[in-house]
C-alpha cells in the first residue's frame, strides 16, 4: 500500500506527494509536528498538516529571505529572526563573518529540537556562538527593543495559529520601531495566486506600508508551496534594495548558493502585473 501525504492548497486544489516513513509525529501546546521521509522531496517538517520545510526546496526560501538584504546593506552587524525554527535562516546568515550578533525568537522550542534531531541539514548551525535563542512570543518581544537591529526578518508560518500575531499593525510598527536609522525589515509575504493566500499578503503589505518609507515586494518559485509562486516584502527606512545593491562586494565574499545570485536579486523585484495591481490596490 502507498503512502501519500496530502496538503490543500485552495478550497479547490491539492498537493500531494509519496511518503516512504513517517519519522515523527508530536504536539506541543501551539501545533501539531510532523516529520516524513518522502520520496521526491526528502525529509519534511508540517505543522498542523501544513509543509513548512521540505529538504529539496528549502534552500530557495532561506537564501531569499537571507541574502537579499545583505547585498543591499554588507554591513549588517545585529540581526533579529523571529519565527525560523528549522534554523535555514540562521544558517544562512552565519555565512557572514561580518554579522556579530543573531537573535533568534521561535515561540515553540518543540520545532527547533524537532529540527535539529531529524532536519541537520537546516538547523546545524543553530549552535554557533553569534546565535541566542529565545522561546517566547516574538511579538512581544520586539515590543522591548528600539533602535536596536540593523536587519529584522520576520520568518514565519502563516496568518493564523501561532503566526498570527506576525501579521498584525501592532507588530510592524514595533519592528520599525526596533530597527536602527538604517535597518531593514524581510519578512515571509504569502502568496499572490489563490484568493486567501492573496488576501493575506495585501493585508500585511497595507500594513507595512504605514510605517516604512520604502517598501518593495520580491517574488521568487517554491515548488512545494501553494501554487510555488511565493513572495517576501522588504522595507526599509533607508536602503533601496535595487539602488543600493552592492553586487561586486556581495560577490567578492565567495558565498555559496544555489539559488540567490545578484541577477536574480535584480530580477525578483520585476513583477508580474497580476501582482502589481493587488499591490496597487492597498497602496
Amino acid at each position: 500500500m502507498e503512502l501519500w501525504f496530502t496538503e490543500n492548497h485552495s478550497p479547490n486544489a491539492r498537493f500531494s506527494m509519496k511518503v516512504i516513513e513517517h519519522l515523527y509525529t508530536g504536539k506541543s501546546e501551539f501545533q501539531k509536528i510532523d516529520v516524513l521521509q518522502t520520496a521526491e522531496f526528502g525529509k519534511i517538517l508540517t505543522l498542523d498538516g501544513l509543509i513548512m520545510v521540505t529538504e529539496k526546496d528549502e534552500f530557495i526560501y532561506h537564501e531569499m529571505i537571507t541574502h537579499v538584504a545583505m547585498a543591499t546593506n554588507p554591513d549588517i552587524k545585529k540581526v533579529l529572526v523571529i519565527g525560523a525554527g528549522d534554523g535555514g535562516t540562521v544558517r544562512e546568515l552565519t555565512k557572514y563573518n561580518s554579522i556579530e550578533h543573531i537573535d533568534m525568537v521561535e515561540i515553540d522550542k518543540l520545532v527547533v529540537d524537532v529540527c535539529k534531531e531529524y532536519i541537520p541539514q537546516t538547523a546545524s548551525k543553530l549552535d554557533d556562538p553569534r546565535v541566542h535563542l529565545y522561546f517566547e512570543d516574538g511579538l512581544k518581544f520586539v515590543r522591548s527593543k528600539e533602535d536596536e537591529y540593523d536587519l529584522i526578518i520576520v520568518d514565519s508560518t502563516d496568518p493564523f495559529g501561532p503566526g498570527e500575531g506576525l501579521f498584525t499593525k501592532e507588530f510592524y510598527g514595533n519592528c520599525y520601531k526596533a530597527l536602527n536609522e538604517e535597518g531593514i525589515l524581510v519578512n515571509q509575504h504569502e502568496s499572490p495566486f489563490y484568493e486567501e493566500d492573496a488576501l493575506g499578503m495585501q493585508r500585511a503589505h497595507q500594513r507595512i506600508i504605514g510605517f516604512f518609507p520604502i517598501c518593495k515586494v520580491f517574488q521568487l518559485h517554491i515548488p512545494t508551496y501553494p501554487s510555488g509562486h511565493w513572495l517576501f516584502g522588504f522595507a526599509s527606512k533607508k536602503f533601496d534594495p535595487l539602488t543600493d545593491l552592492d553586487a561586486a562586494r556581495w560577490n567578492n565574499l565567495g558565498l555559496q548558493t544555489h539559488y540567490y545570485n545578484t541577477d536574480i536579486h535584480v530580477g525578483s523585484f520585476a513583477l508580474p502585473n497580476y501582482v502589481k495591481e493587488q499591490l496597487e490596490d492597498v497602496e
